[in-house]
């Protein structure tokens, strides 16, 4: 039993002598024992039990036992953050009192030997937050508890957008915030971005540090905190990540790409596509849009700072029913995400005297395999449908037309998207394609063009690729070919040169033409150690027809070098664990600052940093690490390796613990 501090005074004569939380059974019930089973941590919506002890017997015939909760610096019943009631509930309160508790006296209780089982609930709408509980009998009151409230998935009542206030305050871009964003290479001050393995571990860092912000953060870190900091307050939510994702800067719903007529990308843009995008979905009602309940379920909700919406770095709570349907006339930020996910393309050449013309239009590159993680399970869920219809469709297309119509009447002006040119010889794509021809009067004879692997691209080698022409022209074509190859950020701006090459070559009627690219690791390795992939261009200009251009991309990503994990022992409660890291140093040159982190919840509180000596060339080095776990069940281990060469290399490993 929770004694009341109070009752513990040297006032003899007090009426409270002690109050029982029954902590562990109300987490339980409450789905919060994971949190804690010593602190109270409840949902609304949903009734608790306390026992109250009292120095005397409790009639309720002529007793009226009064209690007050109350959260924040200023307490309201008209805000809601204060609330009055108590067993009888004869309470003065205010009338336009907001959130009222309620209590109920069980059968269990022994009234006339002054102990009282309450059951008491917090309504559905009532603020999340830390609470103070009082109770006030007669003439004496006194502080019983504090508890935590959290949101309620399970409770079919109101659910608030606290969210839109928490995708300013996950990052530090409005003056705060738990997260600072840094897309650079130089992460002095903090740690790159790329080390952070757990929320827990920023989290801790952020409230130690009495709130300043962690340094630092991209898109897959902000959300994820983001995740765990809603579904600690009982959001039901998931991370999600959008591959081909837009960024549109000017709310046209395209992304204008410009390239110099040597195939260079050019950086005047400030459209980009990234890699990949990752934000959070939290499951609530929006009465706010709609009364119909049409835009309730899953909303969009982006952390990182990318573009001010009302002024502050924010994006959403958008309805992905919203997203889905192109009502981009909706709040809040719902044409951003929605471009994000269904922008149409524009490529243009920039040619030598700076004149512009466009290559190519491509309607079906952004948002590809929007996923999450699926539930029970590892594998990834596919969720594009429920952002996106199927691409290519009169529906899709539709719901473009409809949403840039929105988009136009919201700006007071007029959107123009370019006509496709000679979309009968297709469009190139990361891999391969069939590219069109610049300003040609009459369809020329097609080039197809792809991209093929020598072998599997790692960090640490060299990369090798063949470049692939072929033409339906009955002729031989005379091609200059012109080759370069960038380092790209994963936000899809180039970070540096790393080759160009040009050739001539004759292509013959019926063959294929095949070009080698070699990428020497000496040639890559600088611009590649904080970029997730290279990006590769060729274009292919044909001497009979100077104003036959072609271009084809390429985008490749290099995978980690190998490391493992290994876990020894019995997976016991509280009982040691050994985890043993093997790595071996791929390159002909030593590595240096090296380091290996150990994390893993339920497993470690946590992490465990350990430094390494430099690792000299085709050297490994094996470390035996030892945790003990304090929770049961499936818990993921994971290790990272870092090194001035290699950044933040990871592997996990699947414990189960049992009691």
């Amino acid at each position: 039993m929770q004694r009341d501090r109070s009752a513990n005074s040297s006032n003899s004569t007090t009426v409270f002598t002690g109050v029982d939380l029954h902590s562990e059974t109300n987490n339980n019930d409450h789905h919060t024992s994971e949190i804690s089973i010593k602190e109270l941590i409840v949902r609304r919506g949903q009734s608790f039990k306390l026992t109250v002890k009292l120095a005397q017997a409790f009639k309720p015939t002529s007793d009226q036992l009064t209690m007050t909760v109350a959260t924040g610096e200023h307490p309201s019943e008209n805000l809601g953050t204060m609330s009055r009631f108590g067993v009888p509930d004869k309470v003065q309160r205010s009338a336009s009192a907001k959130a009222v508790w309620r209590a109920e006296l069980e059968r269990s209780s022994a009234a006339e030997m002054g102990t009282l089982t309450l059951s008491i609930t917090p309504p559905a709408d009532a603020p999340v937050g830390e609470y103070r509980l009082s109770a006030t009998l007669g003439k004496e009151e006194r502080e019983l508890a504090k508890l935590s409230l959290l949101f309620n998935p399970w409770c079919s009542g109101r659910l608030g957008i606290s969210a839109l206030l928490l995708s300013t305050l996950i990052n530090s871009a409005n003056d705060g915030g738990i997260l600072k964003g840094n897309w650079g290479n130089d992460f002095r001050g903090g740690v790159s971005p790329t080390h952070w393995s757990s929320s827990y571990v920023i989290l801790h860092k952020w409230f130690n540090s009495i709130y300043c912000s962690v340094k630092y953060g991209q898109c897959w870190v902000f959300a994820g905190v983001m995740c765990s900091v809603m579904r600690l307050l009982g959001i039901p939510c998931r991370v999600v990540t959008n591959f081909q994702s837009a960024h549109d800067t000017n709310k046209n719903l395209t992304i204008d790409t410009y390239f110099a007529d040597y195939g260079v990308r050019e950086k005047e843009t400030k459209d980009s596509v990234w890699n990949y995008h990752v934000w959070v979905e939290g499951w609530m009602k929006r009465p706010d849009l709609a009364k119909d309940g049409r835009y309730d379920g899953w909303q969009a909700l982006d952390p990182t700072p990318q573009e001010k919406s009302d002024g502050m770095f924010c994006c959403g709570p958008a309805p992905v029913s919203a997203i889905l349907n192109g009502d981009t006339h909706l709040k809040y930020d719902v044409p951003f995400l929605f471009a994000s996910v269904n922008a149409d393309c524009i490529t243009w050449l920039i040619k030598r005297d700076g004149s512009k013309q466009s290559i190519y239009s491509e309607k079906n590159r952004i948002g590809q395999n929007i996923s999450t993680k699926g539930v029970g399970t590892t594998k990834r869920m596919n969720i594009t449908d429920s952002y996106k219809h199927r691409e290519g469709t009169i529906q899709e297309r539709s719901v473009f037309q409809f949403a840039l119509e929105r988009v136009a009447n919201e700006e007071g002006g007029e959107i123009c998207i370019l006509p496709e040119k000679n979309v009968e010889n297709g469009t190139p794509d990361m891999n391969n394609g069939s590219p069109e021809p610049i300003c040609s009067p009459t369809p020329p004879p097609k080039l197809l063009i792809r991209f093929e692997e020598v072998s599997k691209p790692v960090d640490g080698d060299d990369v090798s690729l063949r470049l692939v022409l072929s033409s339906d022209s009955t002729v031989v074509r005379m091609l200059s070919i012109s080759i370069s190859v960038q380092a790209m950020r994963y936000t899809g701006r180039p970070a540096g040169n790393i080759l160009t090459q040009a050739t001539e070559q004759k292509l013959l009627p019926g063959k294929e033409l095949t070009v080698p690219i070699l990428i020497p690791y000496v040639a890559y390795h600088k611009f590649m150690i904080g970029c997730e992939s290279l990006y590769i261009s060729a274009m292919i200009t044909d001497h009979q027809k100077k104003n036959h251009t072609f271009l084809a991309e390429n985008r490749v990503v290099l995978m980690k070098p190998p490391i493992s994990i290994t876990v020894f022992g019995e997976g016991r409660l509280m009982k040691e664990m050994i985890a043993e890291v093997i790595f071996m140093n791929p390159v002909n040159e030593i590595l240096r600052n090296c380091s290996l982190t150990l994390s893993g919840s339920g497993l470690l509180n946590g992490e465990i940093v350990t430094g390494l000596p430099d690792l000299p060339p085709h050297n490994r080095v094996r470390v035996k690490l030892g945790f003990i776990p304090y929770r049961i069940g499936e818990r993921t281990l994971l290790v990272d390796f870092d090194c001035a060469s290699f950044r933040d290399i990871k592997k996990s490993c699947t414990v189960t613990i049992r009691p």
